[in-house]
């Protein structure tokens, strides 16, 4: 345990790490402030100096696993005319099918985070809507390369991946990682619709 008023480098990060590894060993309903801070090793009032109260705690920790995948979305424009059109869709979905389905669904088990967090999304952070913008950018790029049918219809194509990619996240029917193969089917059928 760090000695009390000893500053921890990324102690934001390291808050939500121990997170994680509670929902994934005890699952949602084991979290609980004490149980972070003792998971992190530190005193126990330090996610309470940090965040207004578990809901919030949650909500941000939400907000930044999401921000990371949608960090691989935003480069997705700037691939365009590089690799195959699929696997830079592909790597766009490993990187939201990554996420940690018990994380994620934390914000629908406490209304005052699934707030912050629909709030935080309405307000432009990072989360499927900006995916679905930047799959939806990177087509376009594509069509206009020639690289896919000039028919394509990129708003169609981003809604049904990403709209796949969050029922299989948030109902928890991933059953083979990354490679998810009907994620890799759906992207080819998208791609080679008329």
């Amino acid at each position: 345990m760090s000695p009390r008023g000893v500053a921890i480098p990324g102690l934001r990060e390291h808050l939500f790490d121990a997170a994680e590894r509670i929902v994934a060993r005890d699952g949602a309903a084991a979290l609980t402030s004490r149980a972070v801070t003792t998971e992190a090793g530190c005193a126990k009032g330090v996610l309470h100096a940090r965040f207004a109260g578990l809901d919030e705690f949650v909500a941000e920790l939400v907000l930044d696993r999401f921000s990371r995948s949608a960090a691989v979305a935003a480069g997705l424009p700037a691939r365009a005319g590089t690799g195959t059109v699929a696997e830079n869709l592909g790597t766009v979905a490993a990187a939201i099918l990554s996420l940690d389905p018990g994380v994620v669904g934390l914000s629908l088990t406490r209304p005052g985070a699934a707030r912050h967090v629909r709030d935080a999304w309405q307000s432009g952070a990072p989360g499927f809507g900006s995916v679905q913008g930047s799959v939806e950018t990177y087509l376009g790029a594509e069509r206009t390369r020639g690289r896919v049918p000039p028919s394509l219809d990129p708003e169609t194509v981003a809604l049904a991946l990403v709209g796949t990619l969050h029922h299989l996240l948030m109902t928890g029917s991933l059953t083979s990682g990354p490679s998810h193969p009907r994620v890799d089917r759906l992207i080819h059928t998208l791609l080679a619709a008329p």
